[in-house]
């Protein structure tokens, strides 16, 4: 039953994946034909192995750090609906830890995929809400006097989120909060996914030390 169900899983998550993509690609094909105008072959080819080689890492890197903690079901939903950093992966996370129940396991694996896809759900229906009713004041809430309050809310949720697993595990935050801060000292403009890669492996290899040395 478990390797039915993971096949299904990776059967449909690599259809879905694979459809979002193109989907994805007939927008700019799309606009090209009623424009009737074309990127020029040299401009791409000049463009393409810049591109290429800023976002592959974080590509493979994304794949890496998120399907232990979220399972292959929350993880091929998040790479189709997007917003994986900042929305999928807390309620994921979350949702398993409010349930009492670990990522890569079967519980695990139904809670991560139920909430995500929850997730997914409401918040295509609150932006749809929003964009019909708050658009015409949106501007005049997130701008002027409150701009520096709004500019700070992704900071705010995540940490929020941070501070209960720091409270509860707060012998295995230095690790990576160290690592963290040596690599943007170092490299202010990495991106997040490569950020949160390296994070996690200090914080997996702090474990580790701390587990052998007696200290956990």
């Amino acid at each position: 039953m478990q390797k039915n169900y993971f096949d299904k899983v990776h059967r449909w998550g690599i259809i879905w994946n694979i459809g979002a993509l193109i989907m994805l690609l007939c927008i700019p094909v799309a606009i090209s034909v009623h424009v009737n105008a074309w990127p020029e072959g040299a401009a791409l080819l000049q463009v393409m192995p810049k591109l290429m080689a800023l976002y592959w890492v974080t590509a493979v890197i994304e794949v890496i750090t998120y399907v232990p903690m979220l399972g292959a079901g929350g993880t091929y939903l998040s790479f189709v609906t997007g917003n994986i950093s900042n929305l999928k992966l807390p309620c994921g996370l979350t949702a398993m830890e409010n349930a009492k129940v670990r990522a890569n396991t079967e519980e695990g694996e139904v809670i991560s995929t139920i909430a995500i896809g929850v997730s997914s759900i409401v918040t295509t229906v609150i932006i749809a809400v929003g964009v019909l009713v708050f658009s015409p004041i949106l501007p005049k809430i997130t701008g002027g006097a409150f701009k520096p309050a709004f500019d700070q809310v992704l900071p705010a949720l995540f940490g929020a989120l941070a501070a209960g697993y720091f409270a509860k595990h707060w012998k295995l935050i230095f690790a990576p909060v160290i690592a963290g801060v040596v690599v943007l000292f170092f490299s202010p403009s990495m991106g997040a996914g490569t950020l949160m890669f390296v994070t996690i492996v200090a914080a997996v290899l702090g474990a580790f030390v701390m587990y052998k040395k007696n200290w956990l």
